[in-house]
């Protein structure tokens, strides 16, 4: 079975994501253990210099005006892709699917359900 990603993730670790975001004084860190050793936690976060928030740990989103202000674009990326005779599914997800799994893993849930013709089920499989 061939995976392939339709869109890509607008995380702060991009390079042209990371620029805007700096270009418009925003700051790129992590979440840091405040006991002991002050160790990294989690992904990159968008951060007000010098302020504990927004810690938006994406690049795009909508309706945020602070995190607007740092360089978090709410302009979508948009792509068209024509779908063949051969495309047996698409699967449409939020940061939280793809955080945690890859296309592949994805795929794998997916295709007994595809098979079966459960889409419901399939969407409930990713979730749990």
């Amino acid at each position: 079975m061939i995976c392939k990603p339709l869109s890509i993730d607008h995380k702060c670790e991009l390079e042209e994501e990371a620029n805007r975001i700096k270009e418009m004084g925003g700051v790129i860190d992590t979440f840091y253990d405040e006991e002991g050793d002050h160790e990294p936690i989690g992904p990159q976060r968008v951060w007000v210099k010098g302020e504990n928030y927004p810690g938006l740990a994406m690049s795009r989103s909508l309706g945020d005006a602070v995190a607007h202000s740092v360089g978090v674009s709410s302009v979508p990326e948009v792509k068209s892709y024509l779908v063949g005779v051969d495309d047996k599914f698409i699967v449409i997800g939020s940061d939280g699917v793809w955080e945690f799994l890859t296309n592949e893993n994805i795929a794998e849930i997916v295709f007994p359900f595809y098979k079966l013709n459960q889409p419901e089920t399939a969407a409930n499989e990713i979730v749990r």
